[in-house]
């Protein structure tokens, strides 16, 4: 039996890569990739007679390095994790006054997307910004957005 895996370890290596890479399009967190990638060497290295626990050795090297040396880059290129909520991403946008915005009343703003936020003026003390007129967000403040007219 143990005659048999050493002499098939590129079916034991294969797994490794199947395994990682489902692991990984499961969660996408850019940490199983790289073990994935060093397996997919060792498969190759085990048609030589390195012998397993050399392999073993060397898949780990590699391992490491590809997590020290590339993931760093690869999160920062894909931008892993820094997903953009809905009420960030609003922030900086232009929308339409659908109701008009006083001091004392709050009114509605309607975004690119159509959604529809109860909105307030930016400073209490601003005149006020009539139906129709677009508008800048400012900040969120619960489920109301801070605008200012667009000059």
């Amino acid at each position: 039996m143990i005659q048999y895996f050493v002499s098939h370890l590129y079916w034991f290596w294969l797994a490794v890569v199947i395994i990682c890479t489902v692991t990984e399009a499961l969660t996408f967190a850019l940490t199983t990739i790289w073990p994935a990638i060093a397996a997919l060497l060792m498969v190759f290295l085990s048609f030589t007679p390195v012998p397993f626990v050399w392999q073993l050795i060397v898949f780990l090297i590699i391992t490491i390095v590809l997590i020290f040396f590339t993931r760093p880059f690869a999160v920062k290129k894909l931008k892993v994790g820094k997903e953009v909520t809905n009420v960030a991403a609003i922030i900086g946008q232009q929308v339409v006054a659908v109701d008009e915005i006083s001091e004392f009343k709050k009114g509605s703003v309607k975004s690119s997307g159509g959604i529809l936020w109860s909105a307030a003026l930016e400073n209490p003390d601003d005149e006020s910004i009539p139906c129709g007129t677009i508008c800048t967000v400012v900040s969120v403040e619960g489920n109301t957005v801070r605008v200012r007219p667009l000059n």
